[in-house]
């Protein structure tokens, strides 16, 4: 009995020492966790009293999370700047693509044009057309053009014979009427897709993104040609009415065939005067020696029937002589035909009908 009343002051002082430990620990002095000493370990077993005292220890309570101190967080490495308070976590890749401007926000004007464009209806026909990405069908992908601070040269462009090239990567039409590539205006140095198209800049009622009205365009480049529209008395009106230079003229024909010809192979100035077609049973020129061009000329005459010689005489006895043109009926005019005397020079007061007849082998009617 004596023995164990002189364990008691010891039991007690184990027992303030972890009162004295929890109160540390639960006011954030930050003190490690005190590991239990093997002296007092039999003191405990042996003395029934001090067991509830001991049972309190530090290890039963698990520190607030604001009270961990700062220490127990993994410091960043060294030269890493820290992250902005409150940002998103987002990939690096996924951040640059996000700051990156638009097409619009630098080139606004052909952006908001090229909604209206053929070419973004074309390139968006399952959905509606986003300009900003219809951009990269034709330029490509503009990330380093816009990471260069605009730089033309990081960005394909439609500029002469190069850029005019491109455009054959879709429009490669090749048939026995026309051709891209090889046709009468086939891309080159001086001529090209880009000289008559303008794909950001045609005007709202353009076909095909034509730069210019067709006569206009035309005569950039076939200024005689204009010039003969312009200064003849008798020619076809142009740019009214509905006719203009491609009425005609086929702008991709092939080279042997500077002219739109109809379905049925013959020209186009049938598709107007279809009256003069036939098939007659008297052929004049048309079907036999020649056809509309050998009497006509279209870009302009000084006669009012807009023949290639100023009187209809001349014309005739171009064929119609003795060292005239081809062997055919009527080669030269009958020997009552005194040429001296103005009544019979005047050949189609009685030839009428100069382009066939079903009646009369000399054309009479």
């Amino acid at each position: 009995m004596s023995i164990r009343r002189g364990y008691r002051p010891l039991a007690a002082f184990a027992a303030l020492a972890a009162l004295s430990t929890l109160t540390l620990a639960l006011g954030g002095a930050g003190a490690p966790e005190p590991t239990a000493t093997p002296a007092a370990t039999p003191a405990a077993s042996q003395n029934p009293a001090a067991t509830p005292a001991a049972a309190v220890t530090p290890a039963s309570k698990t520190p607030d999370a604001a009270t961990t101190p700062a220490a127990a967080t993994t410091p960043p490495a060294p030269g890493t700047p820290a992250p902005a308070a409150g940002a998103a976590e987002t990939t690096p890749a996924h951040a640059a693509a996000e700051e990156l401007p638009k097409c619009a926000d630098c080139h606004g004007a052909e952006v908001e044009g090229f909604a209206k464009n053929p070419h973004a209806r074309w390139s968006h026909k399952e959905k509606k057309p986003d300009p900003n990405d219809a951009c990269t069908t034709c330029h490509g992908d503009g990330t380093k053009h816009i990471e260069g601070g605009g730089d033309p040269t990081l960005i394909q462009g439609f500029h002469g014979l190069s850029g005019a090239e491109n455009c054959l990567a879709c429009h490669e039409k090749n048939n026995h009427y026309q051709s891209f590539v090889t046709g009468f205006h086939a891309n080159s140095a001086s001529v090209n897709c880009l000289t008559c198209h303008s794909i950001h800049k045609a005007p709202p009622k353009s076909d095909h993104l034509v730069a210019k009205p067709a006569g206009e365009l035309c005569q950039t480049c076939h200024s005689t040609i204009s010039a003969s529209f312009r200064s003849k008395p008798f020619a076809h009106r142009l740019d009214r009415g509905g006719m203009t230079c491609v009425t005609c003229h086929d702008p991709h024909g092939r080279k042997e065939e500077p002219v739109r010809m109809t379905r049925e192979g013959e020209l186009p100035c049938l598709s107007c005067h279809a009256d003069l077609r036939g098939p007659f049973v008297f052929d004049h020129v048309t079907g036999s020696g020649g056809n509309c061009l050998s009497c006509h000329e279209p870009h302009g005459s000084n006669n009012p029937k807009m023949l290639i010689w100023a009187r209809v005489e001349q014309l005739c006895l171009s064929c119609h002589s003795q060292t005239g043109g081809p062997k055919t009926p009527g080669k030269q005019p009958p020997s009552f035909h005194d040429l001296a005397l103005p009544r019979y020079r005047n050949c189609t007061t009685c030839h009428v009908a100069v382009h066939g007849s079903n009646l009369s082998e000399p054309l009479l009617k």
